[in-house]
């Protein structure tokens, strides 16, 4: 079956699970028949038109998008669009145009004369027939390309002359200026493509009844535009809190700070920085200080705005350099699905069999440490991260939900130095005073004794996690 219509099948199961977002794959026709979308064509064909060789996309029809998100909503979930607005690929023709070489890892350096190049940059969309929208894209609506046909030459160019004002000043500074990433690069400067794009986002969401966004790459697109979009959207849905999610990739909050201020609260941002220190984690082992594991964060920062996550479709090999491992997954998913800062977000991947990155001893625990928000992670939360290789905390629960006890360990044996058992004392409220505590995430006879004042005596395990509740 398609991904839309597996999706669309899997959606009870997801909402009893507790999930109420899915960010969904880019729906729009990609260069290739099995492109994921990030190789974006068109954005207005979602699997309609014969285009590229194929009607539907990598992931299937429209009509199987509309019904999977019919489904969704049913269900209470919103669905976000991963909009894909930085660059295009595979033109329908190519154009001839003067432009400039710059330097690759200094793109305000020019490294040669004004010359003429051939590049794929015209796109004509000749199996939509100007349906939904009459742009056809030419040269003077990009920024930059990667290659040059006519001298087979591959490198970075800057699009000169006509009304060209080169790289847009609103991106990242990395490389001297970020605007160019892949592709042909477009320019969300031209009044053309500004319209065209935000027509597109009004009506993305009205054709498949989604209910927000994921921004791809908003490090290189000009922030000012991103800033239009956004309330753009909002205003034409009639949707003040519509939900987007941006991905910056960096794993340095330095960077990311300055557009966590200038975006105004209208986006959240993906947590890479937490996604760096899980990797590092992962691979040092009980060499890393887990006392520092949120340290640098967007969710220390800001966790209103953070949306963490341990993995995601970039990581999707043992080649990836910053996968998580599975010796530190689940310790990951415990920090973000049971801790009570920010909006954790799930991987497919590790919960789904695949054949790219499916880990079966770790999909079972996430499963139960899903399960374990959604019954028990509510309430005050405090922490208890005085130990280098054990770090716990307590939810203290509601009126609904008794509250739960964590212990997430990377320790390589059960016990410290001296071989005692590593015990953490936390208090979990007096209203569990002299009852039993026992593990909900692993089969385990051991009883954790409340005193009357609410303190108990955990046991760390050894390089794992412990999720403990009433019994």
């Amino acid at each position: 079956m398609s991904w839309w219509k597996h999706f669309e099948r899997e959606v009870p199961n997801l909402a009893e699970m507790g999930f109420t977002q899915v960010w969904l794959p880019p729906p729009n026709k990609a260069m290739r028949k099995s492109g994921q979308g990030y190789d974006a064509y068109d954005l207005w064909d979602l699997g309609e038109f014969d285009q590229k060789g194929t009607i539907a996309t990598r992931w299937g029809t429209k009509d199987e998008l509309i019904h999977a998100t019919a489904k969704a909503k049913e269900h209470g979930m919103d669905v976000l669009i991963d909009a894909v607005l930085n660059h295009k690929l595979g033109a329908d023709r190519m154009e001839t145009f003067p432009a400039v070489p710059v330097d690759p890892k200094n793109r305000l350096k020019d490294i040669g004369p004004v010359r003429e190049i051939e590049g794929w940059t015209a796109f004509d969309f000749p199996g939509r027939r100007s349906n939904y929208s009459r742009l056809k894209w030419t040269q003077e609506h990009f920024t930059g390309l990667d290659w040059d046909h006519r001298t087979r030459t591959k490198g970075v160019y800057r699009i000169v002359g006509g009304q060209h004002k080169g790289w847009s000043r609103y991106v990242d500074s990395e490389l001297g200026n970020y605007d160019y990433l892949l592709g042909i690069d477009i320019d969300h400067r031209h009044p053309e493509v500004r319209e065209d794009l935000l027509a597109w986002g009004n009506w993305v969401l009205e054709t498949t009844g989604a209910a927000g966004f994921r921004l791809d790459a908003i490090k290189h697109m000009d922030r000012t535009f991103l800033l239009d979009f956004l309330r753009h959207v909002r205003e034409a849905n009639r949707r003040p809190d519509l939900f987007a999610v941006a991905e910056y990739w960096s794993g340095d909050l330095k960077p990311i700070k300055p557009y966590i201020r200038a975006f105004e609260g209208l986006v959240t941002f993906f947590d890479v920085p937490l996604h760096y220190n899980f990797h590092t984690a992962s691979k040092a082992g009980s060499h890393y200080d887990l006392r520092g594991i949120l340290d640098g964060t967007v969710l220390k920062f800001r966790p209103g705005d953070a949306i963490t996550f341990v993995d995601n479709h970039e990581h999707v090999n043992s080649l990836a350099p910053t996968q998580v491992g599975s010796n530190f997954k689940l310790q990951a998913y415990a920090l973000i699905l049971l801790r009570g800062e920010g909006h954790p977000c799930v991987f497919y991947g590790d919960l789904y069999p695949n054949e790219e990155c499916y880990d079966e001893r770790v999909a079972p625990g996430l499963k139960h440490l899903i399960e374990a928000r959604k019954k028990f992670a509510y309430g005050a939360q405090i922490d208890y991260f005085g130990h280098r290789n054990c770090i716990g905390f307590v939810r203290m629960g509601d009126s609904v939900h008794p509250g739960c006890a964590v212990l997430i360990s990377n320790a390589d044996t059960l016990g410290n130095r001296n071989g005692h058992p590593q015990v953490i004392r936390m208090n979990v409220g007096k209203a569990h005073a002299n009852t039993q505590f026992h593990s909900c995430v692993h089969d385990s006879s051991e009883q954790i004794e409340i005193s009357s004042d609410g303190w108990g005596s955990f046991t760390c395990p050894a390089g794992g996690v412990q999720v403990w509740v009433k019994a």
